[in-house]
């Protein structure tokens, strides 16, 4: 192995020790729909799909994040389900890019439908994006997914690198069968200028039996070790909790998001805005309120309320302890 391959510090950008770290992230999810019924996600039964009038406004959206950005936020992530499947989504993207305050804007995507709309997010003011491809392999894909196109996905990203998205993310949840794939991975890496991103398997949603195990950073660099040399890189914009590496000649790198063995609640800096108007400050916890009402008050109470959240945040929880609401319902 290469050099700083051992525990790093889970320290962000900003965090002082002894100090709470400063809460300016909010992960919006703009729908519980998705076109793929990932096993990690949600259960094999899908989950019940809220009502159109359930689900929070674009309008609403927007109104929300203004006062958000009063209370603290800069940075915005919009994720589903899969956002993409919700209509005039380019449209919510350029009315955040253009908020004062703003200073990141992002979307998590499952890539299904990325190659038809990344132009219209491009020009709506995207800059960065995130796709889930968690095999490389069609038939091992379409099984983790519940049938999803790996073609399809791979258009997608493929299309928003010929577009100029910077960066380009790749997420990879680490699944049991993951070493089946590795190959086809670090040849992603070598050949484009994407950063795949190894995320530890977190249990959201579900209560989780005896035989459940994830699979974790170490054991996953014990088996790159046999593709070459691993060294330190520089993370992209936005990289959060990611740690990243390189191998020599490579376009591209390799990243561990290690939401289990080595968490990171100690300097977590999210909010999450569920798709039924829900802000939740921790996705271990079921303690979340209805904003909605208060997105028709006046904007200063709705600022208020998003900083009182904020400030009973708490730093001390620990992953493994599944909620009531499962991932896809949360928006990651």
């Amino acid at each position: 192995m290469g050099t700083d391959m051992g525990t790093r510090s889970r320290r962000q950008p900003g965090a002082v020790a002894g100090r709470k770290p400063a809460v300016d992230y909010l992960r919006i999810s703009i729908t519980n729909r998705c076109d793929f019924r990932c096993r990690y996600c949600m259960p094999p039964s899908g989950v019940e799909l809220k009502r159109h009038a359930d689900i929070i406004t674009y309008e609403e959206i927007v109104r929300f994040t203004e006062a958000a950005v009063a209370a603290g936020i800069t940075r915005v992530r919009v994720t589903g389900g899969e956002p993409l499947v919700r209509r005039q989504c380019p449209e919510l993207i350029a009315r955040l890019a253009c908020l004062p305050g703003i200073t990141d804007l992002a979307l998590t995507t499952n890539g299904s439908r990325l190659a038809r709309f990344a132009a219209g997010l491009k020009a709506a003011g995207l800059r960065r994006i995130n796709i889930s491809i968690d095999s490389l392999e069609p038939e091992r894909f379409a099984a983790i997914t519940g049938g999803g196109s790996l073609d399809a996905v791979l258009a997608g990203l493929e299309r928003a690198l010929e577009l100029g998205f910077d960066p380009v993310k790749v997420n990879v949840v680490m699944q049991a069968g993951i070493e089946k794939d590795l190959e086809a991975f670090v040849a992603l890496a070598r050949e484009l200028p994407v950063h795949v991103r190894f995320i530890e398997h977190m249990p959201v949603g579900r209560n989780f039996s005896g035989a459940w195990r994830y699979v974790s950073r170490e054991e996953l660099l014990v088996k790159l070790s046999g593709f070459g040399e691993l060294t330190a890189a520089a993370a992209p914009v936005g990289a959060g909790p990611a740690r990243y590496y390189r191998f020599a000649g490579h376009a591209g790198t390799l990243g561990f998001i290690t939401s289990m063995s080595s968490h990171f609640c100690g300097v977590c800096n999210r909010l999450r805005l569920t798709a039924d108007g829900k802000l939740r400050s921790c996705l271990f916890s079921d303690e979340e309120i209805d904003v909605r009402p208060l997105i028709a008050g006046p904007p200063s109470a709705l600022a208020a309320a998003i900083r009182d959240v904020i400030g009973r945040k708490r730093f001390d929880r620990r992953p493994g302890r599944p909620g009531s609401r499962f991932m896809s319902q949360i928006g990651g």
